[in-house]
């Protein structure tokens, strides 16, 4: 926990509170990037019996990121060390559940804190909400961009706008309580995909986001998206040395 809580500039915060948890929550965003080539699956793809041990030194000692179910696993952890009320919650995005119809595409966390519960998470490329969002049905502001939860029947749509886009979904999903051993659909789902691919592995892979003080940058194959105060930025990186660079800029602790 201390190794942890050093790593991503929170050393000695091991307060239950609110301010706490938002500095725990916008430090990590900006310490540990978002790096899918760290669970490339080579091994197999082990999202249930992960060895969050191995995890905790590739992701967090040496720096290099991960994915949501790397980070957001090890944050539930570390919360829950803290003393924090932590519930596993699963989500899907658009192009997740078009692709594979499965609702456990991606994994975040929970916290419930005096009376209030808050959306956290840590293991979004982006953009998404960079402090802890409050459970409501108000719209909330972070950094120039705007919140809010629409409710859709069985599914709460978690929805973001900048200062002059409008509002997209980021990702949907169901309030209730989820166990590690939900994601074996997605492990299978995965198998059956990296069995199948027999594509080139390059640049049009990348996914990597990292935040910094007042929004985030997302490299997503070769578009690179940055938000600062709510602006919204695209670009596409057409030469290949510059997008190698970019990556290294990402997921270096240089990075600001």
């Amino acid at each position: 926990m201390d190794r942890y809580l050093a790593r991503i500039g929170c050393a000695g915060e091991t307060g239950v509170d609110l301010a706490t948890l938002r500095k725990l929550h916008k430090n990590h965003l900006m310490a540990i990037p978002y790096n899918g080539a760290t669970q490339d699956f080579q091994d197999g793809v082990r999202l249930v019996e992960l060895d969050e041990d191995a995890t905790f030194e590739t992701c967090v000692v040496q720096g290099r990121g991960g994915t949501c179910f790397q980070l957001n696993r090890l944050f539930s952890r570390l919360l829950t060390e803290l003393g924090y009320d932590v519930t596993l919650l699963a989500a899907s995005t658009a192009e997740g559940w078009e692709a594979s119809g499965i609702d456990v595409e991606h994994m975040f966390n929970r916290v419930a804190l005096d009376g209030s519960d808050w959306l956290v998470d840590v293991g979004y490329p982006g953009p998404s909400y960079v402090e802890p969002l409050l459970v409501s049905d108000a719209v909330q502001s972070q950094y120039g961009c705007q919140y809010r939860l629409v409710d859709r029947g069985s599914r709460i749509a978690l929805q973001r706008r900048g200062r002059i886009t409008r509002w997209s979904v980021v990702y949907t999903f169901r309030p209730q309580a989820r166990q590690w051993s939900d994601w074996k659909e997605m492990e299978d789902f995965l198998a059956r995909e990296i069995a199948a691919d027999t594509g080139p592995r390059d640049g049009r892979r990348i996914l990597c986001g990292r935040s910094f003080e007042n929004g985030q940058a997302v490299l997503k194959g070769r578009r690179y998206l940055t938000v600062r105060d709510g602006r919204e930025e695209t670009r596409t990186i057409t030469e290949d040395g510059e997008h190698d660079r970019l990556v290294s800029y990402l997921l270096s602790d240089e990075f600001s």
